[in-house]
């Protein structure tokens, strides 16, 4: 008898036990964060995990935010790609013409019945990643926007008001040139994503077009108006500030971040979400300001416009219904009010929703942490034009490379800025014939 029980015994461990753990779902997603951002995003999907008992989201680093991107697209060719993809905002319009390989997210909602109100977002968060007709196509995850850094104790050094930063080019000129001048800092001024901060940002604030056709919303014809007097101005300007010393060029994307919290740049034009870095290694007393503009060119600046990346959900042949609410239910999960204040008070980024941005200010995070909302008060300044939606051009990447190699050119008295930006043109534009050619 004993035997007989034990039997049942065994019998029932092996045939329930692969059962219940088949009840889990595991969902794949695929992003690009590192660092203190990786186990910001870490800690947001095991919360999801434990908050519920049917699905399990595997996060997966799968590098740069351009190999995470590539990598998305090699595995929908061969029938594998991720549920879930961090894409950066640059491929927006690559991910929405890849019509078979995306599962748009009012779409899923839609179809797993998941509760969904994409008023919640905030306009320039919701506005970047949705269809010209407003309906949203990705789930907003990561989103920044440019800001000044600067250093209070070199301002001090250099004898500079620590509470009255910069608004305008030529403060920030005359500014980085007395902190290098004194041996406040070893550099005055520097930028990462050069591409992002001084021409997607910069057209959006000084409301000057990046292309036609609103941007590229408006169409796969678009071209770049990146010859525009004040973008030529402006690469001239960087040209002979690095020649006198107030500017230093450092190099690509985010290369140039370490220079701000190590203290050997005394200002940096950099993402808000560089906050989480600056915090773990500052040694020094830091503040944030405003994009600097050219106050002869506009009275006062428009908004700027998000960088960062947001969540797509991508059709993939093996899976289920309930995969996809899997999916949809991790997207709820991380546009909930709490969740959103604590991704954005851990990292930097900006809150996703109203009700995200409430629960910060309600905790006293604002009070605490002077500075934190401006980015949000950026973006969110009234008036917003074609010019500061962002950016819906195809190949936006390859065409920041270009960018990247003129630009480099002129700071190295290889050409003018005049030349370069004309030369960015053109390229951009066979770019941008080679995409519209392919989609259309």
């Amino acid at each position: 008898m004993l035997s007989r029980k034990l039997t049942w015994v065994v019998l029932a461990v092996l045939v329930l036990a692969p059962m219940g753990v088949a009840q889990k779902i595991e969902i794949e997603f695929w992003h690009a964060a590192t660092g203190a951002l990786a186990s910001a995003l870490n800690e947001v999907v095991a919360g999801f995990n434990a908050s519920q008992d049917t699905y399990v989201i595997n996060a997966v680093y799968k590098g740069s935010y351009t190999e995470t991107m590539s990598a998305a697209i090699a595995a929908f060719r061969a029938g594998k790609p991720p549920h879930i993809v961090q894409i950066f905002e640059v491929g927006t319009a690559t991910m929405m013409a890849a019509t078979g390989a995306i599962y748009p997210v009012y779409q899923l909602m839609a179809d797993t019945g998941t509760p969904f109100d994409p008023e919640q977002y905030i306009a320039p968060v919701k506005g970047y990643y949705s269809f010209p007709d407003g309906r949203m196509a990705a789930m907003p995850f990561n989103s920044s926007t440019a800001i000044l850094w600067y250093n209070k104790d070199a301002f001090r050094k250099a004898g500079l008001d620590p509470d009255n930063p910069p608004r305008t080019w030529a403060e920030v000129r005359a500014a980085a040139k007395k902190i290098v001048e004194t041996g406040a800092a070893k550099i005055g001024l520097s930028c990462a994503w050069l591409t992002w901060t001084q021409f997607e940002q910069f057209g959006a604030i000084h409301d000057i077009p990046f292309a036609t056709r609103a941007n590229g919303f408006e169409g796969m014809d678009a071209v770049l108006t990146l010859n525009h007097p004040l973008y030529v101005r402006h690469v001239q300007t960087l040209v002979d500030m690095q020649k006198e010393g107030s500017f230093t060029y450092g190099g690509r994307d985010s290369a140039p971040d370490a220079l701000f919290p190590s203290g050997e740049a005394a200002m940096l034009i950099a993402s808000s979400a560089l906050l989480a870095r600056v915090k773990r290694e500052a040694q020094f007393e830091w503040g944030v300001t405003y994009l600097p503009y050219y106050d002869d060119a506009i009275e006062a600046p428009k908004n700027s416009i998000i960088g960062g990346a947001a969540l797509w959900a991508m059709r993939r042949p093996d899976a289920t219904p309930e995969h996809y609410k899997g999916v949809a239910a991790f997207f709820s999960y991380i546009s909930q009010a709490a969740t959103d204040a604590k991704w954005h008070m851990m990292t930097g980024y900006v809150p996703l929703t109203f009700g995200g941005y409430e629960v910060a200010k309600a905790e006293g995070y604002y009070d605490q942490n002077p500075g934190a909302d401006l980015p949000i008060l950026q973006l969110a300044r009234p008036n917003p034009t074609e010019n500061t939606r962002g950016l819906r051009l195809g190949n936006l990447p390859a065409i920041r490379t270009v960018i990247y190699e003129e630009v480099e050119k002129a700071l190295q008295g290889q050409q003018t800025a005049q030349q370069a930006l004309d030369n960015v043109v053109k390229r951009g534009n066979a770019i941008l014939r080679e995409f519209e050619a392919t989609y259309k």
